[in-house]
C-alpha cells in the first residue's frame, strides 16, 4: 500500500478510486445483509393507498386493479382500517413463455393507522375503475371544536 500511495504503482489510478471501490464494496455488503430483513413479499406494498382528510371525514383510496369487489374485505376500527383480499390472475397456457412477469397473484392485507378516531357505523366504501374509496366520517371526539373568545 505504501508503494501504491507514493508512486501509484502498478495502476495509474487516483487515490479516490480506492475509496470509491471500498464504498461500493461496503454498500454491497450491507445490501446483502439487509436483503432478507427488509424485503417485501411479492410485488411489495399492495394495495397502494392515499389518505386525505376533509373537515368531517378521512378518505382512503386504494388501487385495486383487476380485483372484484367481492374479493375485498374491509375492516374499520376507531383508529385503523384493514384492507385485505385476494388478487386472482387467470392461469396461462402451459406452453406460455414469460419474457417478463411482474403481476403477482395471491392474498394481500394492508393495515393503515388513521390520524384520528372515526365513526365506524357510518363508513362507506365504493370501488370504481380499480380504485377503492372508503369514506370514514370522523367521530365527534376527533372533529375540531370552534371556541369563541370572550
Amino acid at each position: 500500500m505504501l508503494v501504491r500511495r507514493i508512486s501509484n504503482w502498478p495502476n495509474f489510478r487516483s487515490s479516490y478510486d480506492e475509496l470509491d471501490r471500498m464504498r461500493w464494496e461496503m454498500d454491497k455488503l450491507f445490501e446483502g445483509l439487509t436483503r432478507g430483513f427488509y424485503k417485501e413479499s411479492g410485488a411489495g406494498v399492495f394495495p397502494l393507498v392515499n389518505m386525505t382528510e376533509s373537515k368531517d371525514s378521512f378518505i382512503v383510496q386504494a388501487e385495486t386493479p383487476g380485483i372484484k369487489s367481492d374479493d375485498i374485505d374491509i375492516s374499520v376500527t376507531h383508529d385503523s382500517i384493514s384492507i385485505s383480499g385476494e388478487r386472482k390472475i387467470p392461469a396461462e397456457k402451459e406452453e406460455a413463455k414469460y419474457h417478463r412477469r411482474e403481476r403477482e397473484a395471491g392474498k394481500f392485507s394492508r393495515i393503515v393507522s388513521l390520524p384520528g378516531q372515526v365513526d365506524t357505523d357510518k363508513a362507506e366504501a365504493t370501488c370504481v375503475d380499480g380504485i377503492l374509496t372508503v369514506i370514514l366520517p370522523k367521530a365527534e371526539v376527533s372533529k375540531p371544536k370552534q371556541i369563541t373568545v370572550k
